[in-house]
């Protein structure tokens, strides 16, 4: 499993109750506005709102929510409008390459604030494509292990049109192509296991393996301060830190 994966599940974790939950919802809804705004109000035509709205059930956001945020984007949609996707790339500590992508009204500002968290956490900023070719998008449903039949899981998942299930710890992660993220998530769940998030991830295709737990910190630092940037939606980092370490760090 990738660290990143490994991170997010942990952080699901943690931060069910915790007080960036408005911030996580406002950026779940922005999310949904932009993707109704581009590809239209239905799901079943609209891969891009049907993943974020999938994410957004897997951060138990309300269903009123995700309706108003689907509304706002299919109709005079001014706010949807003013948003662009933007992508930045570059390396943190000891090499680890980091994507982010963001949502933004105003690319100036984005820029520099990515670009000041990259340098305050020992990274460096780089220019487009410089790590994008080492992840893969997939789609990624994560199981909690504990109770879970793997062979069942694994046949559940393959109904669903998964192509690879692994267990790392106390998770197993489900992969499969982004177009089947949805029916992947219900085949699962329609088989009983629980599911903890559902998203569409880019995969790293290679791994930057850190055991030393201050090396983690200062990784999961940057991560941590560009997720909390208002403007960006996703982090992704190609580390691989053993989960007790980041247990540890997220303690």
């Amino acid at each position: 499993m990738s660290g990143h994966s490994k991170w997010s599940s942990i952080k699901h974790k943690k931060g069910a109750a915790d007080a960036k939950r408005g911030q996580l919802f406002s950026k779940l809804s922005r999310a949904i506005i932009v993707a109704a705004k581009e590809g239209g109000p239905d799901p079943a035509s609209n891969l891009a709102l049907q993943n974020a709205i999938e994410k957004a059930r897997s951060y138990s956001m309300p269903k009123d929510n995700i309706e108003r945020a689907i509304q706002r984007g299919s109709g005079a949609g001014a706010d949807a409008a003013a948003f662009e996707t933007v992508v930045y790339e570059g390396y943190g500590p000891e090499g680890v390459a980091v994507l982010v992508e963001a949502l933004t009204d105003n690319r100036n500002r984005t820029a520099a604030d990515v670009r000041h968290l990259f340098a305050k956490h020992g990274g460096n900023l780089g220019a487009s494509g410089v790590v994008a070719w080492q992840f893969e998008r997939r789609g990624i449903v994560l199981v909690a292990a504990d109770g879970a039949d793997e062979d069942e899981l694994m046949l559940a998942a393959a109904e669903g049109g998964a192509d690879d299930v692994d267990r790392d710890g106390s998770t197993f992660q489900v992969s499969s192509a982004p177009e089947a993220l949805s029916s992947v998530r219900e085949a699962v769940e329609a088989a009983g296991f629980v599911v903890e998030t559902a998203e569409l991830s880019l995969v790293p295709k290679t791994t930057v393996a850190i055991e030393d737990e201050a090396t983690a910190r200062r990784v999961i630092h940057l991560v941590e301060g560009l997720e909390e940037n208002d403007d960006v939606q996703e982090v992704y980092a190609n580390f691989d830190i053993p989960e007790r370490v980041l247990e540890a760090v997220a303690s």
